[in-house]
């Protein structure tokens, strides 16, 4: 299957770069608020079988069906509770960043984006929970807020459809493990951000015991633009399973890092050179691909060069499309170092709530600057490859898993580097007793 690069007139994002004021009159320009009534006329059984037949997975990072996760949602209220939508914008994985350009200059997607979802869900209000290091994104996202509740667009019979719906924005404090979901539950709840055990399933039990469904920012912002070009245009581009258009946040050793709008199933050589620029020092400088933030394993250069992006082709690679955050590495990197770091990061970042969690990040952390040094023996490689698989599933949530993935990428694809650097040491040791 040929998968053919995104045109203009496709992107659902058209002020991704912000060339274009955010406010809700140039919104209304760019098509955003367009009888949003008569979207939300259909009916709300309609609205979640449109994005169903789309083919619209998670954004977040997961890929679960969005139209199966919002099905969930009970139809009626039970012992009078309320259903409510939460909208993960905490964006803390390291390399993502296409939340808080929506946020930035296009925050009125998400908010309209938000309506019709609620609605769909029967939902009696919305949370947006927002990084907390995102300043003037949360400012941008509160005047947006504020400016579509003076134009009638939220609260009261909100568009005009008859429907009630309240929206609000949340500033977290700054705790990557408020990305998860039931963390993000807590923490909106007034308790420390600590993930709740599964089930009852947020959908059973979630925000203030009241049925809930989190979705991710990008996940929320492209429902209104599905439902207006209908779920055969946005299915047909990507491969079977792997629909849509999808927001590439491209970092590293790249000579124009970027964030840009593409279809699903893109080969990754064609997404770099078309958008990045080309790898830094040409396609044989590069030595490996972090696909989709830093919580999945790299990739060599040989497998991913042209491997399409999207969940199932990384899938394939033992990797996995994440958040789409691709973070380029050349032959310049310390790809131990690399690696030591981003476990630093994971064993900063866990809650403290799981043993293997708490204890096996630290434990994986510095045996990984062991191995940076080359201080260590050659069998503790693969003693480290024991313990991240005794952390990685054992755990209440995922975070155990991406501080596991990384070290295993690296393993699994760069264990001679990892084992030179042991030998050399020796060899240095060995030279200076005689």
């Amino acid at each position: 299957m040929t998968i053919t690069s995104l045109t203009d007139k496709d992107r659902i994002f058209t002020n991704v770069y912000g060339f274009q004021p955010w406010g809700l009159k140039s919104a209304q320009k760019r098509g955003d608020w367009d009888a949003t009534k008569d979207l939300m006329a259909r009916g709300q059984d309609a609205i979640i079988e449109e994005i169903k037949a789309s083919g619209l997975r998670g954004r977040g990072g997961a890929g679960f069906p969005t139209g199966m996760k919002w099905s969930f949602m009970p139809k009626e209220p039970k012992d009078g509770r309320p259903n409510f939508l939460v909208i993960n914008a905490d964006e803390s994985e390291p390399g993502s960043c296409k939340d808080r350009e929506i946020i930035r200059h296009d925050p009125h997607k998400l908010i309209e984006g938000a309506l019709i979802a609620g609605y769909a869900m029967r939902a009696r209000a919305g949370y947006i929970y927002i990084r907390g290091e995102f300043i003037r994104e949360a400012e941008t996202l509160f005047a947006a807020v504020q400016e579509a509740y003076d134009a009638g667009l939220l609260g009261k019979n909100a568009a005009k459809s008859g429907y009630d719906f309240d929206l609000f924005v949340h500033r977290g404090a700054g705790a990557y493990i408020c990305g998860e979901e039931t963390a993000m539950l807590e923490s909106l709840e007034g308790k420390k951000g600590q993930p709740r055990l599964k089930p009852p399933f947020p959908a059973g039990a979630g925000l203030y015991g009241c049925p809930t469904t989190v979705n991710n920012v990008e996940s929320i912002a492209v429902v209104p633009t599905i439902l207006r070009r209908g779920a055969d245009w946005f299915k047909s581009f990507g491969r079977e399973n792997n629909a849509g258009t999808k927001l590439f946040q491209i970092s590293g050793h790249v000579n124009k890092p970027t964030v840009v709008e593409e279809a699903m199933s893109i080969p990754f050589r064609e997404l770099i050179d078309k958008h990045a620029g080309g790898i830094r020092g040409g396609w044989d400088n590069l030595l490996a691909v972090i696909p989709g933030g830093s919580s999945v394993p790299l990739v060599p250069a040989r497998e991913i060069i042209d491997a399409p992006m999207d969940f199932d082709g990384l899938r394939d690679l033992k990797s996995g499309l994440g958040t789409a955050a691709v973070i380029v590495m050349d032959k310049s990197t310390d790809i131990v170092r690399a690696i030591s770091r981003i476990s630093y990061f994971y064993k900063h970042e866990s809650c403290g709530q799981c043993t293997p969690c708490r204890e096996g990040t630290g434990w994986m952390w510095r045996v990984m600057e062991r191995l940076r040094e080359g201080d260590a023996e050659i069998h503790e490689i693969d003693t480290l490859l024991d313990v991240t698989k005794q952390v990685e599933g054992h755990t209440i949530c995922a975070l155990g898993d991406a501080a596991a993935w990384p070290i295993q990428g690296l393993i699994r694809h760069f264990r001679p580097e990892i084992e030179r650097r042991i030998n050399e040491r020796r060899g240095d040791v060995l030279e200076a007793a005689e």
